[in-house]
């Protein structure tokens, strides 16, 4: 076999997700001629395909050494970048590649999805609209192209024109799943629906097509899940929950020993931490942060905050954990004395990175909400480092909670203990245990707000935030469901753009015969 046969042999493992091969096969022929700018470039497109983007990047570099010029290379290296939250860096190879190939479909695209991190969806619009006639001009499949611009119009609350083009996409391909879970959680299924009813019968069928690899069937059978809970046809919702979390449960590697032994090191580190010591040094700006649980109702409190006329809603930012992760962590445990050596810093490294970041997203408020529900970990970190902020812990039925988890995709690999039942129960009696201990460390610090306080008493419990953050009363919080500033890119959009309802509390009641083993541990 000669080095092309090679070369197409490993491309078509990259192609079905055989990455660990792709690495091996690459390693021999790195040994017969290392400085081949293509191979380094595949080598670190299999490690970018198995999530480890710092071993990616070296390959892209390398790979750039080579040949300066390789802009595949450049867009894979701009996308890791982008991974791990180097979004300037990003950028600016994304506009790099751009000035050498302006219809360059690939950064088009990233760049455009890039551009949606930072809330730029003016900017991102602008690169999807090029893209677009430029891949259906070169006769390339615009199908990602056309996914990204209409999650994007999705986000933005333009949810007529994103059906269109999801509708679009199932034209060319019916059995893009992707399409078919966005659409699944954007329509409420009803038999008075005849669209929706349609879009159900289609994706049954999609279902049952003997090509669909794994992905796919765990796509389609959230998306299923999701229709039949709608319908409360609770027998055959659960039935697709349970086949698509056994499925990627099956082929995910659980994080959840990474997560409960990180949770028990800050308790250690923080027990006897000084945390009323805070850094003097720090933005005037202010942070509102938003925890808890995932599915707990951070999106919906975020919303309603970032509707008020003086703060800029960000979102869900990797900011602070990448902070945290590269200052303080030593062979994944924190260690004590980076935090005191920080404290003595006089320009508090991590509140400058952090809103060194923030410089990307152009915002002119002075108080942002950053509503990464794991965030929780590290509030003794946010105590000390962003003493002016405000947090917000979203609190919600236990069950209702969890139940919400198994029926939910999240496509983060830090939520790769999500997939099972007992896993989901030990990652949450794990998480109430370090929250109780932050609510006897910092107890003035923490704001919690119930869910179902929230939903039966929404007047008074607003207002109660808005005081708690000192801010003034502003009637578009009333309205939350109404705000268009703030996109929505998380699993709870469609929810999130709608007034608050009561629907969700004790939903997991119906389907407490099929969750025994996740309930009877939080029990």
């Amino acid at each position: 076999m000669d080095l092309v046969e090679k070369i197409k042999v490993l491309q078509n493992y990259l192609h079905i997700g055989k990455f660990k091969k792709v690495i091996e096969g690459c390693n021999i022929l790195k040994k017969k001629i290392p400085e081949n700018s293509f191979i380094l470039n595949l080598t670190g497109m299999a490690y970018q395909g198995l999530g480890q983007h710092i071993n990616a990047i070296i390959f892209f570099r390398e790979s750039l050494r080579v040949d300066i010029n390789n802009i595949a290379a450049m867009n894979n290296l701009a996308n890791s970048l982008k991974a791990i939250g180097k979004l300037d860096e990003s950028r600016e190879i994304y506009e790099k590649i751009l000035k050498i190939d302006p219809s360059y479909i690939n950064a088009l695209n990233n760049f455009a999805n890039l551009k949606t991190l930072l809330y730029d969806y003016d900017g991102a619009i602008e690169l999807f609209n090029k893209a677009i006639p430029i891949a259906k001009q070169k006769k390339i499949n615009p199908i990602n192209i056309l996914f990204s611009f209409a999650t994007a119009l999705h986000s933005v609350n333009q949810r007529d024109e994103s059906i269109k083009i999801f509708n679009e996409i199932l034209k060319i391909d019916k059995n893009h799943t992707k399409t078919h879970k966005s659409l699944s959680s954007i329509y409420s299924y009803s038999k008075n629906n005849n669209q929706s009813i349609e879009h159900l019968e289609f994706m049954k069928n999609v279902s049952i097509n003997q090509d669909l690899n794994n992905d796919q069937k765990i796509e389609i059978f959230f998306a299923i899940g999701k229709a039949y809970d709608d319908l409360k046809d609770i027998d055959n919702a659960f039935h697709y929950f349970d086949k698509a979390n056994n499925l990627k449960h099956k082929l995910t590697n659980s994080n959840l020993l990474n997560e409960v032994n990180q949770m028990k090191n800050i308790k250690k580190v923080f027990k006897d931490l000084n945390t009323d010591i805070a850094h003097d040094s720090f933005s005037n700006k202010k942070i509102i942060f938003i925890c808890g649980m995932p599915r707990s109702g951070t999106t919906l409190v975020e919303q309603i905050i970032a509707s008020h006329k003086n703060v800029y809603g960000a979102g869900e930012l990797i900011y602070l954990t990448n902070i945290i992760t590269e200052d303080f962590f030593e062979n994944e445990k924190i260690k004590k004395n980076k935090i005191t050596g920080s404290l003595s810093n006089s320009i508090n490294p991590p509140n400058k990175k952090y809103f060194d970041n923030l410089v990307l997203h152009n915002f002119t408020e002075n108080v942002i909400t950053d509503k990464a529900p794991q965030n929780f970990k590290w509030l003794g970190f946010i105590k000390i480092f962003f003493p002016n902020s405000k947090i917000i812990h979203c609190i919600r039925n236990s069950k209702d909670n969890c139940l919400s988890i198994y029926k939910n995709f999240f496509p983060a690999s830090v939520m790769n203990w999500s997939y099972n039942q007992k896993d989901i129960s030990i990652y949450y009696k794990n998480y109430k245990d370090l929250m109780g201990f932050w609510q006897t460390k910092i107890p003035n610090f923490i704001y919690n707000i119930n869910y179902e306080k929230l939903v039966s008493d929404k007047k008074n419990e607003i207002s109660k935030l808005l005081n708690f953050c000192e801010l003034e009363m502003d009637v578009n919080c009333f309205n939350h469901h109404k705000n268009t500033k703030t996109p929505i890119k998380t699993v709870s959009i469609s929810q999130a753009r709608e007034e608050i309802y009561s629907s969700s509390v004790d939903s997991s009641k119906k389907y407490s015969k099929f969750l025994s083993e996740m309930f009877g541990n939080l029990d």
